[in-house]
């Protein structure tokens, strides 16, 4: 498909650079069927039904971001994703400075060994030393918060507890599942009140879900691969969900690509351990979720696609129209949407 049908013009003034506080205080654009509501995160246990269950990224993000330098040259590295013990694969700025084999000091007795040049101009870094690649980089290294945020403001203390959900447990990800970030302990305890039950998967979210498609058409553009694992107990209880009737609602894209990873034709989620790079666009037939909780995403972005395929292009269009106009927070520290493609008469939602 055409790119430029999945553009839209967004103010700079509606980039979120700090997190709702509390957390649960942002809004939320409730899309159910053809109905549009304005609601906030803490309405989530109003909006969905006993018997639904939610799907976390357990992921957490680690300090990905690296200063350093080749000789005189100054180089910024963002890991992207591992490739070995001791290997990452990273994006580098100025990487017109750095051939195979050059040797970059990121200070804090930190340094790596750059090869194997991408066609994307990724290195792979092979990092010096006996010491867990985690523990250099919390010496070295800084969050990596997104492009969009990092371009208006430096990172600093409050990123290292705002850019993580409170599911963060398993560390891999140079980028946060950002769609969690508007719950707290109090709203779990709400849902669960509310019949509404949670597990979590793991999907080491990389620096290639900031990447711009640069194709004109969506055929071409060479998806970034992440790897993810669900086990065995956590797909017993989701179909087991499904199979009593309840709804599959993935909080995230980077939760939902799991899934749908991991779904057959028959809608059954089997376990997963691997690499993904599923790119869902208008015409997908989902598999695995039945509605999606997410953030709002870049123009033009394979998120964006994502969602349309899920609600409709034209639908998500004007429901972003809707939020700029009546000011929704954009981004990754901005406000949530629930996308609920079925709506049911039954349970519609009153607006709040």
């Amino acid at each position: 498909m055409r790119v430029d049908l999945f553009d839209f013009a967004l103010p700079e003034d509606r980039i979120a650079l700090r997190p709702a506080s509390p957390r649960d205080s942002a809004r939320m654009l409730v899309l159910e069927g053809d109905a549009t509501h304005d609601r906030l995160a803490r309405d989530l246990p109003d909006c969905l039904r006993p018997g639904d269950i939610l799907v976390f990224n357990d992921t957490k993000v680690i300090p990905a971001q690296l200063e350093g330098r080749r000789g005189e040259a100054k180089i910024g590295a963002t890991l992207h994703k591992r490739e070995g013990l001791r290997q990452w694969r990273a994006f580098i700025r100025n990487a017109k400075r750095v051939r195979e084999g050059d040797r970059i000091a990121f200070g804090g007795g930190v340094a790596a060994t750059a090869s194997d040049r991408g066609n994307d101009g990724s290195f792979l870094l092979s990092f010096e030393g006996d010491e867990p690649v985690e523990l250099l980089l919390e010496r070295a290294g800084t969050m990596p918060l997104p492009p969009y945020i990092a371009g208006k403001r430096p990172t600093d203390e409050r990123d290292a507890e705002d850019y993580q959900t409170m599911f963060a447990k398993e560390k891999g990800a140079v980028a946060a599942p950002t769609a969690a970030l508007h719950f707290t302990p109090d709203l779990i305890e709400r849902l669960e009140a509310a019949g509404i039950g949670h597990v979590t998967l793991t999907l080491h979210v990389g620096a290639g879900t900031f990447l711009p498609v640069k194709a004109e058409d969506s055929d071409d553009h060479e998806m970034h691969s992440e790897w993810g694992r669900i086990d065995a107990a956590t797909a017993k209880r989701l179909n087991d969900v499904r199979a009593a009737g309840g709804r599959i609602i993935s909080v995230g894209t980077t939760s939902l690509r799991l899934l749908e990873s991991a779904a057959d034709d028959d809608r059954v989620i089997h376990p997963f351990e691997g690499d993904t790079d599923i790119f869902i666009t208008p015409g997908y037939r989902f598999r695995a979720i039945d509605g999606l909780m997410t953030n709002f995403h870049l123009p033009r972005s394979t998120l964006f696609m994502l969602v349309s395929a899920l609600m409709g292009r034209e639908r998500m269009l004007a429901a972003y129209e809707h939020a700029i106009a009546e000011q929704y927070r954009f981004y990754s520290y901005g406000d949530a949407s629930l996308l609920l493609p079925h709506g049911d008469p039954a349970t519609s939602l009153a607006p709040a």
